[in-house]
Protein backbone atom coordinates (compact mmCIF):
# COMPACT_ATOMS: atom_id res chain seq x y z
CA UNK A 1 0.00 0.00 0.00
CA UNK A 2 2.82 2.45 0.83
CA UNK A 3 4.43 1.88 -2.56
CA UNK A 4 1.06 2.46 -4.22
CA UNK A 5 0.71 5.79 -2.44
CA UNK A 6 4.22 6.78 -3.44
CA UNK A 7 3.49 5.79 -7.03
CA UNK A 8 0.27 7.85 -7.01
CA UNK A 9 2.19 10.88 -5.76
CA UNK A 10 4.74 10.44 -8.55
CA UNK A 11 1.92 10.36 -11.11
CA UNK A 12 0.68 13.68 -9.71
CA UNK A 13 4.16 15.14 -9.82
CA UNK A 14 4.84 14.05 -13.41
CA UNK A 15 1.53 15.60 -14.46
CA UNK A 16 2.64 18.98 -13.08
CA UNK A 17 6.16 18.69 -14.50
CA UNK A 18 4.96 17.93 -18.01
CA UNK A 19 2.37 20.69 -17.71
CA UNK A 20 5.22 23.06 -16.87
CA UNK A 21 6.92 22.26 -20.20
CA UNK A 22 3.73 22.71 -22.21
CA UNK A 23 1.91 25.58 -20.49
CA UNK A 24 3.77 28.39 -22.30
CA UNK A 25 2.61 27.37 -25.78
CA UNK A 26 -1.10 28.19 -25.22
CA UNK A 27 -0.07 31.32 -23.26
CA UNK A 28 1.94 32.85 -26.11
CA UNK A 29 -0.78 35.18 -27.39
CA UNK A 30 -1.33 36.83 -24.02
CA UNK A 31 2.41 36.92 -23.25
CA UNK A 32 3.08 38.68 -26.57
CA UNK A 33 0.48 41.31 -25.65
CA UNK A 34 1.60 41.59 -22.01
CA UNK A 35 5.29 42.16 -22.72
CA UNK A 36 5.04 43.69 -26.24
CA UNK A 37 7.33 41.10 -27.84
CA UNK A 38 7.46 39.52 -31.29
CA UNK A 39 6.81 35.96 -32.37
CA UNK A 40 10.51 35.09 -32.50
CA UNK A 41 11.02 36.09 -28.85
CA UNK A 42 7.85 34.24 -27.88
CA UNK A 43 9.10 31.14 -29.71
CA UNK A 44 12.39 31.38 -27.83
CA UNK A 45 10.45 31.37 -24.56
CA UNK A 46 8.85 28.00 -25.44
CA UNK A 47 12.18 26.64 -26.67
CA UNK A 48 13.87 27.52 -23.38
CA UNK A 49 11.47 25.30 -21.44
CA UNK A 50 12.50 22.33 -23.62
CA UNK A 51 16.20 23.24 -23.61
CA UNK A 52 15.92 23.40 -19.84
CA UNK A 53 14.48 19.88 -19.85
CA UNK A 54 17.43 18.55 -21.85
CA UNK A 55 20.17 20.52 -20.06
CA UNK A 56 20.35 18.75 -16.65
CA UNK A 57 19.98 15.13 -17.75
CA UNK A 58 23.67 14.22 -17.84
CA UNK A 59 24.49 16.04 -14.58
CA UNK A 60 21.50 14.35 -12.97
CA UNK A 61 22.83 10.98 -14.06
CA UNK A 62 26.07 11.75 -12.24
CA UNK A 63 24.11 12.97 -9.20
CA UNK A 64 22.23 9.67 -9.05
CA UNK A 65 25.53 7.89 -8.37
CA UNK A 66 25.89 10.01 -5.21
CA UNK A 67 22.34 10.64 -3.99
CA UNK A 68 19.33 8.27 -3.60
CA UNK A 69 16.85 8.35 -6.47
CA UNK A 70 13.91 9.48 -4.35
CA UNK A 71 15.86 12.44 -2.98
CA UNK A 72 16.56 13.70 -6.50
CA UNK A 73 12.88 13.22 -7.43
CA UNK A 74 11.81 15.29 -4.42
CA UNK A 75 14.41 17.91 -5.35
CA UNK A 76 12.93 18.21 -8.84
CA UNK A 77 9.51 18.95 -7.34
CA UNK A 78 11.02 21.64 -5.12
CA UNK A 79 12.73 23.22 -8.13
CA UNK A 80 9.43 23.26 -10.00
CA UNK A 81 7.55 24.92 -7.13
CA UNK A 82 10.14 27.70 -6.85
CA UNK A 83 10.61 28.13 -10.60
CA UNK A 84 6.87 28.32 -11.36
CA UNK A 85 6.39 30.87 -8.59
CA UNK A 86 9.34 32.86 -9.95
CA UNK A 87 7.85 32.81 -13.46
CA UNK A 88 4.43 33.85 -12.13
CA UNK A 89 5.96 37.04 -10.68
CA UNK A 90 7.69 38.00 -13.94
CA UNK A 91 7.90 41.73 -14.63
CA UNK A 92 9.94 41.39 -17.83
CA UNK A 93 10.27 38.84 -20.61
CA UNK A 94 13.83 37.98 -19.47
CA UNK A 95 12.48 37.24 -16.02
CA UNK A 96 9.84 34.98 -17.57
CA UNK A 97 12.45 33.23 -19.75
CA UNK A 98 14.56 32.37 -16.73
CA UNK A 99 11.48 30.97 -15.03
CA UNK A 100 10.55 28.91 -18.11
CA UNK A 101 14.09 27.53 -18.35
CA UNK A 102 14.12 26.53 -14.67
CA UNK A 103 10.69 24.90 -15.00
CA UNK A 104 12.16 22.85 -17.85
CA UNK A 105 15.20 22.00 -15.70
CA UNK A 106 12.87 20.57 -13.05
CA UNK A 107 11.30 18.22 -15.60
CA UNK A 108 14.68 17.04 -16.89
CA UNK A 109 15.90 16.26 -13.38
CA UNK A 110 12.67 14.41 -12.66
CA UNK A 111 12.48 12.14 -15.68
CA UNK A 112 16.09 10.96 -15.40
CA UNK A 113 15.67 10.10 -11.72
CA UNK A 114 12.03 8.98 -11.55
CA UNK A 115 11.98 6.46 -14.40
CA UNK A 116 14.81 4.28 -12.98
CA UNK A 117 13.23 4.69 -9.54
CA UNK A 118 9.88 3.40 -10.82
CA UNK A 119 11.49 0.42 -12.55
CA UNK A 120 13.13 -0.52 -9.23
CA UNK A 121 9.95 0.02 -7.21
CA UNK A 122 8.08 -2.43 -9.45
CA UNK A 123 10.74 -4.65 -11.09
CA UNK A 124 8.18 -7.26 -12.17
CA UNK A 125 5.86 -4.76 -13.90
CA UNK A 126 8.17 -2.16 -15.41
CA UNK A 127 6.16 -1.56 -18.57
CA UNK A 128 2.86 -1.40 -16.69
CA UNK A 129 3.97 1.28 -14.22
CA UNK A 130 5.90 3.25 -16.85
CA UNK A 131 2.76 3.22 -18.99
CA UNK A 132 0.49 4.52 -16.21
CA UNK A 133 3.09 7.12 -15.24
CA UNK A 134 3.35 8.22 -18.88
CA UNK A 135 -0.42 8.44 -19.21
CA UNK A 136 -0.52 10.78 -16.20
CA UNK A 137 2.09 12.92 -17.94
CA UNK A 138 0.16 12.87 -21.21
CA UNK A 139 -3.03 14.14 -19.55
CA UNK A 140 -1.17 17.41 -19.00
CA UNK A 141 -0.69 17.79 -22.77
CA UNK A 142 -4.44 17.38 -23.31
CA UNK A 143 -5.66 19.81 -20.64
CA UNK A 144 -3.00 22.53 -20.97
CA UNK A 145 -4.98 24.65 -23.44
CA UNK A 146 -8.36 24.33 -21.62
CA UNK A 147 -6.62 25.17 -18.33
CA UNK A 148 -5.17 28.34 -19.84
CA UNK A 149 -8.57 29.35 -21.20
CA UNK A 150 -10.06 28.89 -17.73
CA UNK A 151 -7.35 30.84 -15.90
CA UNK A 152 -7.53 33.70 -18.42
CA UNK A 153 -10.93 34.51 -16.93
CA UNK A 154 -8.96 35.73 -13.90
CA UNK A 155 -5.28 36.27 -14.81
CA UNK A 156 -2.86 34.40 -17.09
CA UNK A 157 -0.41 34.12 -14.18
CA UNK A 158 -2.90 31.98 -12.31
CA UNK A 159 -1.91 28.94 -14.38
CA UNK A 160 1.72 29.34 -13.24
CA UNK A 161 0.68 29.84 -9.62
CA UNK A 162 -1.44 26.69 -9.85
CA UNK A 163 1.63 24.72 -10.97
CA UNK A 164 3.74 26.26 -8.16
CA UNK A 165 1.24 25.50 -5.40
CA UNK A 166 0.41 22.07 -6.78
CA UNK A 167 4.11 21.18 -7.02
CA UNK A 168 4.73 22.27 -3.42
CA UNK A 169 1.83 20.18 -2.09
CA UNK A 170 2.53 17.06 -4.16
CA UNK A 171 6.28 17.22 -3.47
CA UNK A 172 5.65 17.42 0.27
CA UNK A 173 3.34 14.41 0.06
CA UNK A 174 5.90 12.51 -2.05
CA UNK A 175 8.54 13.11 0.60
CA UNK A 176 6.18 11.88 3.30
CA UNK A 177 5.20 8.79 1.28
CA UNK A 178 8.87 7.99 0.56
CA UNK A 179 9.73 8.24 4.27
CA UNK A 180 7.00 5.70 5.07
CA UNK A 181 7.94 3.26 2.29
CA UNK A 182 10.55 0.54 2.27
CA UNK A 183 12.52 1.71 -0.75
CA UNK A 184 14.46 -0.56 -3.14
CA UNK A 185 18.23 -0.81 -2.81
CA UNK A 186 18.72 -1.80 -6.46
CA UNK A 187 20.68 1.30 -7.41
CA UNK A 188 23.24 1.34 -4.61
CA UNK A 189 25.90 -0.29 -6.81
CA UNK A 190 25.53 2.37 -9.52
CA UNK A 191 28.39 4.57 -8.30
CA UNK A 192 30.58 5.24 -11.35
CA UNK A 193 28.74 7.37 -13.90
CA UNK A 194 31.24 7.26 -16.78
CA UNK A 195 32.15 3.60 -16.40
CA UNK A 196 28.51 2.60 -16.02
CA UNK A 197 27.45 4.42 -19.18
CA UNK A 198 30.41 3.17 -21.24
CA UNK A 199 29.82 -0.42 -20.20
CA UNK A 200 26.31 -0.29 -21.67
CA UNK A 201 27.15 1.55 -24.91
CA UNK A 202 25.72 -1.23 -27.11
CA UNK A 203 22.29 -1.02 -25.46
CA UNK A 204 22.33 2.80 -25.62
CA UNK A 205 23.33 2.86 -29.30
CA UNK A 206 20.79 0.17 -30.17
CA UNK A 207 17.95 2.09 -28.52
CA UNK A 208 18.97 5.33 -30.24
CA UNK A 209 19.24 3.57 -33.60
CA UNK A 210 15.73 2.15 -33.25
CA UNK A 211 13.85 5.16 -31.84
CA UNK A 212 16.07 8.17 -32.60
CA UNK A 213 14.96 8.81 -36.19
CA UNK A 214 11.28 8.19 -35.37
CA UNK A 215 11.28 10.67 -32.49
CA UNK A 216 13.26 13.19 -34.58
CA UNK A 217 10.59 13.01 -37.28
CA UNK A 218 7.74 13.12 -34.76
CA UNK A 219 9.07 16.28 -33.12
CA UNK A 220 8.80 18.07 -36.45
CA UNK A 221 5.41 16.56 -37.28
CA UNK A 222 3.61 17.49 -34.07
CA UNK A 223 5.08 20.99 -33.77
CA UNK A 224 3.87 21.81 -37.29
CA UNK A 225 0.76 19.63 -37.10
CA UNK A 226 -1.73 22.49 -36.91
CA UNK A 227 -0.14 24.26 -39.89
CA UNK A 228 -0.09 20.96 -41.76
CA UNK A 229 -3.79 20.45 -41.11
CA UNK A 230 -4.48 24.00 -42.32
CA UNK A 231 -2.55 23.23 -45.50
CA UNK A 232 -5.10 20.45 -46.06
CA UNK A 233 -7.92 22.99 -45.94
CA UNK A 234 -8.98 22.87 -42.29
CA UNK A 235 -9.81 26.00 -40.30
CA UNK A 236 -7.43 27.01 -37.49
CA UNK A 237 -9.95 25.77 -34.90
CA UNK A 238 -10.38 22.41 -36.65
CA UNK A 239 -6.61 22.11 -37.02
CA UNK A 240 -6.20 22.69 -33.29
CA UNK A 241 -8.77 19.96 -32.66
CA UNK A 242 -6.70 17.52 -34.72
CA UNK A 243 -3.65 18.18 -32.54
CA UNK A 244 -5.78 17.68 -29.41
CA UNK A 245 -6.89 14.31 -30.80
CA UNK A 246 -3.25 13.36 -31.37
CA UNK A 247 -2.40 14.13 -27.75
CA UNK A 248 -5.59 12.54 -26.35
CA UNK A 249 -4.79 9.30 -28.19
CA UNK A 250 -1.52 9.25 -26.27
CA UNK A 251 -3.28 8.60 -22.94
CA UNK A 252 -4.48 5.05 -23.76
CA UNK A 253 -1.33 4.53 -25.85
CA UNK A 254 0.91 4.96 -22.80
CA UNK A 255 -1.23 2.59 -20.73
CA UNK A 256 -1.63 -0.21 -23.27
CA UNK A 257 1.81 0.35 -24.79
CA UNK A 258 3.44 -0.14 -21.42
CA UNK A 259 1.45 -3.32 -20.77
CA UNK A 260 2.42 -4.75 -24.15
CA UNK A 261 6.07 -3.90 -23.49
CA UNK A 262 5.93 -6.30 -20.53
CA UNK A 263 4.43 -9.09 -22.63
CA UNK A 264 6.22 -8.91 -26.00
CA UNK A 265 9.88 -9.32 -27.05
CA UNK A 266 11.36 -5.86 -26.53
CA UNK A 267 13.36 -5.19 -29.71
CA UNK A 268 10.81 -6.66 -32.19
CA UNK A 269 8.06 -4.70 -30.40
CA UNK A 270 9.99 -1.43 -30.74
CA UNK A 271 10.72 -2.11 -34.41
CA UNK A 272 7.05 -2.91 -34.99
CA UNK A 273 5.97 0.43 -33.49
CA UNK A 274 8.51 2.40 -35.51
CA UNK A 275 7.56 0.62 -38.74
CA UNK A 276 3.86 1.20 -38.06
CA UNK A 277 4.53 4.88 -37.40
CA UNK A 278 6.28 5.16 -40.79
CA UNK A 279 3.25 3.54 -42.44
CA UNK A 280 0.68 5.75 -40.68
CA UNK A 281 2.64 8.89 -41.55
CA UNK A 282 2.67 7.80 -45.19
CA UNK A 283 -1.10 7.17 -45.12
CA UNK A 284 -1.71 10.54 -43.44
CA UNK A 285 -0.27 12.34 -46.46
CA UNK A 286 -2.92 10.75 -48.70
CA UNK A 287 -5.93 11.73 -46.55
CA UNK A 288 -7.79 15.03 -46.98
CA UNK A 289 -11.38 14.71 -45.71
CA UNK A 290 -12.32 15.79 -42.18
CA UNK A 291 -13.44 12.33 -41.05
CA UNK A 292 -10.32 10.70 -42.46
CA UNK A 293 -8.06 13.25 -40.76
CA UNK A 294 -9.82 12.70 -37.42
CA UNK A 295 -9.26 8.94 -37.71
CA UNK A 296 -5.65 9.24 -38.83
CA UNK A 297 -4.85 11.82 -36.14
CA UNK A 298 -6.07 9.34 -33.54
CA UNK A 299 -4.18 6.44 -35.10
CA UNK A 300 -0.87 8.24 -35.51
CA UNK A 301 -1.16 9.72 -32.01
CA UNK A 302 -1.74 6.27 -30.52
CA UNK A 303 1.11 4.63 -32.42
CA UNK A 304 3.80 7.20 -31.72
CA UNK A 305 2.95 7.60 -28.04
CA UNK A 306 3.15 3.82 -27.56
CA UNK A 307 6.82 4.18 -28.52
CA UNK A 308 7.79 6.06 -25.36
CA UNK A 309 6.83 3.52 -22.65
CA UNK A 310 8.18 0.74 -24.88
CA UNK A 311 11.53 2.52 -25.14
CA UNK A 312 11.78 3.18 -21.41
CA UNK A 313 10.81 -0.40 -20.61
CA UNK A 314 13.45 -1.74 -22.98
CA UNK A 315 16.18 0.37 -21.37
CA UNK A 316 15.15 0.14 -17.72
CA UNK A 317 14.34 -3.57 -17.72
CA UNK A 318 17.43 -4.53 -19.74
CA UNK A 319 20.06 -2.51 -17.89
CA UNK A 320 21.44 -4.11 -14.71
CA UNK A 321 21.12 -2.48 -11.29
CA UNK A 322 24.78 -1.46 -11.27
CA UNK A 323 24.51 0.77 -14.37
CA UNK A 324 20.80 1.57 -14.80
CA UNK A 325 20.78 5.20 -13.62
CA UNK A 326 24.01 6.19 -15.38
CA UNK A 327 23.26 4.54 -18.72
CA UNK A 328 19.64 5.73 -18.77
CA UNK A 329 20.72 9.33 -18.12
CA UNK A 330 23.12 9.24 -21.08
CA UNK A 331 20.46 7.75 -23.35
CA UNK A 332 17.80 10.21 -22.17
CA UNK A 333 20.06 13.20 -22.75
CA UNK A 334 21.08 12.11 -26.25
CA UNK A 335 17.50 11.21 -27.14
CA UNK A 336 16.15 14.58 -26.00
CA UNK A 337 18.71 16.56 -28.00
CA UNK A 338 18.06 14.38 -31.06
CA UNK A 339 14.32 15.07 -30.84
CA UNK A 340 14.83 18.80 -30.38
CA UNK A 341 16.42 19.13 -33.83
CA UNK A 342 13.38 17.71 -35.65
CA UNK A 343 11.33 20.92 -35.81
CA UNK A 344 14.32 22.93 -37.01
CA UNK A 345 15.05 20.42 -39.79
CA UNK A 346 11.43 20.39 -40.95
CA UNK A 347 11.31 24.18 -40.92
CA UNK A 348 14.34 24.31 -43.23
CA UNK A 349 12.67 22.06 -45.81
CA UNK A 350 9.39 24.00 -45.68
CA UNK A 351 11.20 27.35 -46.09
CA UNK A 352 13.06 25.89 -49.07
CA UNK A 353 9.72 25.40 -50.82
CA UNK A 354 8.96 21.73 -50.19
CA UNK A 355 5.37 20.87 -49.30
CA UNK A 356 4.48 19.19 -46.01
CA UNK A 357 3.29 16.12 -47.88
CA UNK A 358 6.54 15.83 -49.82
CA UNK A 359 8.67 16.13 -46.67
CA UNK A 360 6.52 13.67 -44.71
CA UNK A 361 6.52 11.12 -47.54
CA UNK A 362 10.30 11.33 -47.74
CA UNK A 363 10.62 11.02 -43.97
CA UNK A 364 8.26 8.02 -43.85
CA UNK A 365 10.09 6.21 -46.64
CA UNK A 366 13.49 6.87 -45.05
CA UNK A 367 12.24 5.68 -41.66
CA UNK A 368 10.70 2.59 -43.23
CA UNK A 369 13.96 1.74 -45.01
CA UNK A 370 16.10 2.14 -41.88
CA UNK A 371 13.60 0.09 -39.86
CA UNK A 372 13.74 -2.68 -42.44
CA UNK A 373 17.53 -2.69 -42.15
CA UNK A 374 17.28 -2.95 -38.36
CA UNK A 375 14.79 -5.81 -38.68
CA UNK A 376 17.34 -7.71 -40.76
CA UNK A 377 20.00 -7.10 -38.10
CA UNK A 378 17.62 -8.23 -35.36
CA UNK A 379 16.61 -11.40 -37.19
CA UNK A 380 20.28 -12.32 -37.69
CA UNK A 381 21.05 -11.78 -34.00
CA UNK A 382 23.18 -8.66 -34.44
CA UNK A 383 21.20 -6.39 -32.12
CA UNK A 384 21.52 -6.75 -28.34
CA UNK A 385 18.26 -7.64 -26.59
Amino acid sequence: MSRSRLFASLCGLVFLLNLARIIFAPLLDVIIAEFSIGEATAGLLVTLAWVGSAFPRLPTGWLLTKVPRHSVVIGSGAILAVAAGFAATATSVRHLMVGAFLMGVASGVYFVSANPFLSELYPDRVGHVIGIHGAASQIAAVIAAPLVVLTLLVDWRLSLWAIAVGAAVVTAYTGLAAARTELPRAGIEDRNFVAGALSEWRIIVTALAIVGIASFIWQGVFNFYELYMQSKGLSPRAAGLMLTIVFAAGIPAFYFGGDLADRLPRVPYLLGIVGTFAGTLLVLTTVNGLFGLIVMSGVIGFVIHALFPATDTFLLDTLPDSTRGSAYAVFSSMWMFTQALGSFALGIFIEDGYSYDAVFVGAALFLGATTLGLVVLERTGRLPS
